[in-house]
């Protein structure tokens, strides 16, 4: 997420091209999370690089937040900084690798989208701390928004208890 916005459709009248923001800065900030296909729990870190140690420092937040007893899968794309050996991954919690080039198969790449969408786009922030500010507050309105999580993550093949 940052100040290179993306172009979305916006609604307007017939026959009128709504003029849109261009930022040619390149100040990102990089929105780490892990949700729970099918519910609205989700977790995030907002962090200004991304990379092992960074996927490191997720993995073990995230642990902390997991109930006693409790083992969470966390399904990853092949992203340079989720690769197994780099990491320090704790004990309750396993990764599991997609394919190559199968971001359809990643419940929080609907995420991604869903806030570049709704709340990323079509904006000039002036700075770091702006977007900061805009990442943080669209994640907020995300979990706000009762029964968003669920849809845009509840993958059968991550969210059937039977398999056929």
């Amino acid at each position: 997420m940052g100040q290179k916005g993306r172009t979305t459709r916006v609604w307007d009248e017939r026959g009128v091209r709504p003029p849109g923001v261009v930022d040619r800065r390149f100040e990102r900030l990089y929105l780490l999370a892990a949700c729970r296909p099918g519910t609205d729990e989700a977790f995030a870190l907002a962090l200004p690089r991304v990379h092992a140690d960074a996927m490191t420092v997720l993995l073990e937040h995230f642990s902390r937040q997991l109930a006693p007893g409790v083992h969470a899968v966390l399904v990853l794309d092949q992203a340079g900084w989720h690769d197994e050996r780099a990491l320090h991954v704790p004990a309750s919690i396993t990764l599991l690798s997609l394919p190559s080039a199968s971001p359809e198969l990643n419940p929080v790449e609907r995420i991604w989208l869903y806030l570049r969408e709704r709340d990323l786009s079509h904006r000039v922030l002036d700075d770091d701390g702006a977007v900061l500010e805009a990442v943080c507050r669209a994640w907020t309105r995300l979990l706000d928004e009762a029964g968003r999580l669920t849809t845009l993550t509840a993958y059968p093949y991550l969210t059937t208890s039977e398999i056929p």
